[in-house]
């Protein structure tokens, strides 16, 4: 039976996706406060929904939005920012006609059931970004993700990476190893069984290897783990109304079902071969979002995520925020987990940050290596939970065992903190967020040294137009001359 606890609450981020968002060509960036790091070079990238409405009518759930990339670019005559929808077909097709026509995680278009049957899903392109060599890709959950100018942010079209056939989706997620330069990446395609895809890319992005497993029910696997040796995913205990969804009776969003008694399933795979290594079985939780993992020196496999008790609270809220108007409690905290990888077997878990949090981030070098600091937004403490999206970002400290937090001020809703290493001393980091101030209606770029995030930015930058709270981004550092 499923059980959420409501209130009603109506915030000031709501101004952030009121409207549309305004795009705006190359402008170069004021400084407000501070100064640019000499040492921050390269490009912040970030991608979220930016438009919650078309024709009047607005979208199902926060996830179904329209995608648009903010491009900031540090370079020696200061920064410089752009912002551009991703132009997919269906958002051109949408356009022009000013409406809805497509289905999406939680919305169908309006009219009769039977014009749903088989509609064609849009590719939202809204989830996150993949920087590579040539090309910036705009990545969403269920199909080909779009590839975009790196500077102009123009889009150029849909890429299949060379090897992703019709039907093949390619998640927001990847990981990318920079030791090798490899980039591993996942995708699940339902048809006649649930099936999950394991890709395997060189540097310049492309697929040189992949794989397909079957799995025994349909999910939500949003994100996964690289260690040095392995792939690792958790696949929450989730199940789906197929007939209704097929029929266009529901939404996936409003299909998909919390099944507890199936246990949390545990799948490795070596990286190398994208063979299954073991499957295992642990407690029932539900996550979107892993920070990192590695393996230690005997062998076993430490990872963190932020965990939730159950899948339609989360849901639930993430629908709302869409709506200006949030209800519904969802709390999720950082978990500590422990597994042997040979059996699939969680050894220990442990909760590090009893705080609601999200995106929890680590330093791109020390992606499936040893780590000391995961980088997470965080609800601030004189908030309401049930109220409030995140209005402090913390860094914790595995080391010290600390948390040392950033609060923006009232009214103040940062994105996921994304980590800068600076280009002249390899032992400075900066910690970089976009900043919505709903008590001046406005954006602004953040720049925190990373080890003195509970001190004053070193730097804030204005941006020309409000941009709408966003899903991740990515640093792309400047190549050295």
């Amino acid at each position: 039976m499923q059980t959420i606890s409501k209130k009603s609450t109506t915030r000031t981020w709501a101004g952030a996706i009121a409207k549309p968002a305004t795009e705006f060509s190359p402008t170069q960036l004021p400084i407000i406060s501070g100064k640019i790091p000499d040492g921050l070079r390269g490009s912040l990238y970030r991608n979220g929904p930016a438009r919650l409405e078309r024709g009047g009518l607005r979208v199902g759930h926060w996830f179904d939005g329209d995608g648009a990339i903010l491009g900031v670019h540090f370079t020696d005559a200061g920064a410089t920012g752009v912002y551009r929808y991703v132009k997919t077909a269906e958002y051109e097709a949408e356009t022009q006609a000013d409406k809805l026509l497509y289905t999406v995680y939680g919305t169908h278009t309006p009219g009769p059931i039977w014009k749903r049957w088989n509609q064609q899903i849009k590719n939202a392109a809204n989830t996150s970004v993949l920087a590579l060599p040539d090309k910036l890709l705009a990545l969403w959950e269920a199909t080909k993700p779009y590839a975009l100018d790196l500077q102009t942010l123009e889009t150029k079209g849909l890429d299949d990476l060379g090897a992703l056939d019709k039907g093949l989706p390619y998640s927001a997620h990847y990981k990318r190893d920079l030791r090798t330069g490899e980039i591993f990446n996942f995708g699940v395609s339902i048809g006649a069984s649930v099936q999950l895809n394991l890709y395997k890319s060189d540097a310049s992005g492309k697929i040189v290897q992949k794989s397909a497993f079957k799995l025994d029910r349909y999910s939500v696997v949003h994100d996964f783990i690289l260690t040095q040796k392995y792939m690792v995913f958790f696949v929450p205990p989730m199940g789906m109304k197929t007939l209704s969804t097929l029929l266009g009776l529901t939404t996936l969003s409003e299909a998909l079902l919390w099944e507890p008694q199936l246990g949390t399933q545990v799948l490795i795979f070596d990286r190398e071969n994208l063979s299954l290594v073991s499957r295992g079985e642990t407690d029932p939780w539900f996550h979107w979002h892993f920070g990192n993992g590695y393996e230690d020196k005997d062998g076993s496999i430490i990872l963190d995520v932020v965990r939730y008790s159950d899948f339609y609270q989360t849901n639930e809220f993430l629908r709302e925020v869409a709506t200006g108007e949030t209800h519904t409690v969802a709390k999720g905290t950082l978990w500590q987990v422990h597994l042997n990888p040979q059996t699939g077997k969680v050894t220990t878990t442990q909760e590090i940050v009893n705080r609601k949090c999200e995106f929890p981030v680590v330093q791109r070098s020390q992606v499936g290596q040893p780590w000391r600091y995961t980088y997470i937004s965080l609800l601030s403490q004189r908030a309401d939970i049930d109220k409030e999206l995140f209005e402090a970002i913390a860094r914790f400290d595995y080391k010290t065992g600390t948390l040392t937090e950033a609060d923006l001020g009232e009214n103040r809703y940062p994105s996921e903190p994304i980590h800068a290493q600076d280009r002249q001393n390899p032992e400075q980091g900066w910690v970089l967020t976009v900043v919505y101030d709903g008590n001046t209606h406005s954006s602004e770029i953040w720049v925190f040294d990373s080890d003195r995030l509970d001190e004053e930015p070193v730097c804030k930058l204005g941006l020309p137009s409000v941009i709408p709270h966003s899903f991740h981004g990515t640093w792309n550092p400047a190549s050295k001359q």
